[in-house]
């Protein structure tokens, strides 16, 4: 990238704001990264936007990746209501019809470590249109899919575009908003990451109650050509690319490390024909485990040349250590709860999918409004004040959970899920915000890639570790004599205990989460 020793520019100050301007101190030259105050790296480089002119062009750009990203991931959880309806029309089993789900999470866990090479290498415009062009071929071909097969080719090329889209967004925010505005805007990324994957199932099943399957994507593809001519003309490039060299071999170690992890936790729970825990659960997790080691030990012999595909060294940063951690913690409890609820709405209290879609719905309104909010305090109080309080009410929301019976009442389960909405609401903007300020501008696009890479794993994990725990105590209480929705409910009990035992290390470690000081800001910058 070329150098430049001009101060890192200030830009857009918060897209939620009717008073977007350019702000150009000089204040962003000095960054912190994990406590330690430094100059910021020539190699992370943007065009000058600190002209007037600029602002409204950086707007448009922040609020076209919002939207686009808000899409493509509402994308990835719309298909869960549609698993039953999917088996029946298409003539497979459920096993088969579990691959629309795992290709898409394959595919998204292979391709998203190699988004960090892929923003320093090409132009924010460029990568936004390949990304919405690969997710609209995805959806087209999807819509008018003859069969399985296409089908799951199809998620396989919609996942490739969706891949490259959160860490894309959350680069670019963290290039041209200012330190001192990112709570605010990051709270409109919550929005993006939380909510879409909340409202997903509520949609599928509005649209499956009234229409054929095949309206999934038809309904979506339009919306995703208009962003995609939208990007075309108005997109312009935030930052200048740099000629990096792709390891080839760290994107074969990455996609056996990270798929072999994922399809291996996919397949907790199937069984060799009764005989005992798959092979392939094994097998997969092995090679997933051994790859992954390999990747790291290569990435930290390649950072020394600022050759690695996922640069390590964020980590050196204690503040985004931790919140990667009590990121994990949450996606993997926000994932395991989007699976396990709708089996007890469905199988134990017995409501249908449109039912069961509403039921949900409130949380994720909540999630959606409490966002920007979120976002405003984290900017005059840091994080702590709302990640510790948020943890907390997770954690009491899982516990309550684990009292679920076959007789329990859906307007208790809908507090419930506010509740969890709630303090999930209070934790992912903070997290975010704090974990990518704390490392330096060059690392930014790395950061956003471990991000995306790490809720993948953690979602996977989370799902499949809840609905294992789930399974096994059901059929031991089906065994055991237990009536089948008696059985289930204590299946789902149960797996809310592991997830509630869970959420306790995120209450610990909320007390360890900081606001990174990575702007030396003027004075007066922090007043509201």
């Amino acid at each position: 990238m070329t150098e430049n020793t001009s101060p890192a520019p200030e830009a857009l100050a918060d897209p939620a704001s009717a008073d977007l301007r350019v702000d150009g101190s000089a204040a962003d030259a000095a960054v912190r990264d994990g406590g330690t105050t430094r100059q910021a790296s020539p190699a992370h480089t943007a065009p000058d936007f600190t002209a007037p002119d600029h602002t409204k062009r950086n707007n448009r750009v922040i609020w076209l990746l919002l939207s686009a990203t808000f899409v493509v991931i509402l994308n990835e959880t719309i298909m869960s209501v549609a698993i039953p309806t999917l088996i029946d029309d298409l003539k497979i089993d459920a096993l088969a019809a579990q691959w629309l789900s795992t290709a898409f999470m394959l595919t998204m866990a292979v391709v998203i470590p190699i988004t960090g090479f892929l923003l320093q290498r090409f132009s924010t415009r460029s990568i936004f249109i390949a990304a919405m062009s690969l997710f609209s071929i995805g959806t087209l071909t999807a819509a008018l899919a003859p069969g399985f097969a296409v089908l799951v080719g199809a998620r396989v090329i919609q996942a490739s575009g969706t891949a490259i889209m959160l860490p894309l967004l959350m680069t670019t925010l963290m290039t041209l908003v200012p330190a001192n505005k990112r709570g605010r805007t990051m709270g409109n990324v919550s929005i993006v990451i939380s909510v879409a994957p909340a409202i997903g199932p509520t949609i599928s099943g509005f649209i499956l109650n009234y229409l054929d399957w095949r309206w999934i994507f038809l309904i979506v593809l339009p919306i995703a050509v208009v962003m995609l001519l939208i990007g075309i003309k108005f997109v312009e490039n935030v930052t200048e690319p740099e000629k990096v060299k792709l390891d080839v071999f760290s994107v074969i170690l990455s996609a056996f490390g990270f798929g072999g992890l994922l399809y291996g936790l996919s397949q907790t729970g199937v069984t060799d024909g009764g005989a005992g825990t798959s092979v392939v659960l094994w097998v997969s997790l092995g090679v997933g485990v051994l790859s992954l080691a390999g990747f790291i030990v290569r990435q930290l012999l390649l950072q020394r040349q600022n050759r690695a595909l996922l640069d390590l060294r964020t980590f050196r940063s204690r503040i985004f250590t931790v919140a990667i951690v009590l990121m994990a913690i949450s996606t993997a409890s926000l994932f395991g709860v989007i699976i396990i609820l709708p089996l007890y709405l469905q199988h134990v209290l017995h409501l249908d999918t449109l039912a069961t879609g509403l039921l949900l719905l409130p949380g994720g309104i909540v999630m959606g409004v409490m966002a920007p909010f979120v976002g405003r305090l984290y900017d005059r109080f840091g994080p702590r004040v709302l990640v510790v309080p948020g943890a907390i009410i997770v954690s009491v929301v899982l516990w309550a959970l684990t009292l679920v019976t076959d007789h329990t009442s859906p307007y208790l389960i809908l507090a419930a899920h506010v509740g969890f909405s709630v303090g999930l609401a209070l934790m992912f903007t903070p997290l975010f915000t704090a974990g990518l300020g704390a490392v330096t501008p060059h690392l930014y696009s790395h950061a956003s890639a471990i991000v995306g890479t790490v809720q993948q794993v953690a979602g996977a994990a989370g799902t499949a570790l809840l609905i294992a725990i789930f399974s096994a105590h059901t059929a031991t209480l089906v065994a055991a004599g237990e009536s089948v929705d008696q059985a289930t409910a204590g299946g789902v009990s149960m797996a809310f205990l592991a997830a509630a035992i869970i959420s306790l290390f995120a209450v610990v470690g909320s007390f360890f989460i900081s606001k990174p000081a990575d702007v030396i800001a003027p004075e007066g910058a922090f007043a509201h």
